[in-house]
């Protein structure tokens, strides 16, 4: 099992709260400090101080924090007040929205980024993240792959229709 270590930004008179490998949540989870989450989470995580997010952990979550850092899965928006850090086993599916982004070598991120010192303007950290159903954000109470197939759908179903010629010369 690795070492964890305080990042340099870190009082080391805080605590680091530790969500083992383990254990399934769902919900929402504030934390004073730091939070490392080792198995899976569903549903909101926010932090004052650092939220990382362990090897092996799978978060169905939006995730709020001063500084992100992920080895493992996040499927929800990534919001840090000053960083987020994607190691190179990460994958992110979702937004992310940080004063600073670290991309590493093999790191998977797929969704949006508003990254520096404006990034953190009036955004979503400000009303909250997304809601988030199996990994998807929800809008209208669909998420918005539905939103978005429901209307290719409907294009292709209009292009396939053809004015109907009959062989007595009415339409």
């Amino acid at each position: 099992m690795p070492e964890f270590q305080n990042s340099a930004n870190q009082s080391p008179n805080r605590t680091t709260t530790v969500i083992g490998p383990d254990t399934h949540i769902k919900g929402e989870m504030v934390f004073d400090s730091t939070a490392r989450i080792l198995g899976t989470f569903e549903g909101r995580v926010i932090a004052k101080g650092e939220v990382q997010i362990g090897e092996g952990a799978a978060c169905k979550a939006a995730v709020e924090g001063t500084t992100v850092i992920v080895d493992g899965l996040i499927e929800g928006d990534v919001t840090a007040r000053e960083r987020v850090q994607l190691n190179s086993k990460a994958r992110v599916i979702g937004d992310i929205v940080a004063a600073t982004l670290v991309v590493a070598e093999g790191a998977t991120f797929v969704g949006n980024c508003r990254v520096g010192a404006d990034a953190l303007k009036g955004t979503k950290a400000s009303t909250g993240p997304r809601p988030v159903q199996n990994g998807a954000p929800v809008q209208n109470g669909r998420t918005e792959l539905e939103s978005t197939l429901a209307g290719l759908e409907a294009r292709l179903t209009g292009m396939n229709r053809r004015p109907v010629e009959s062989t007595n010369g009415e339409h």
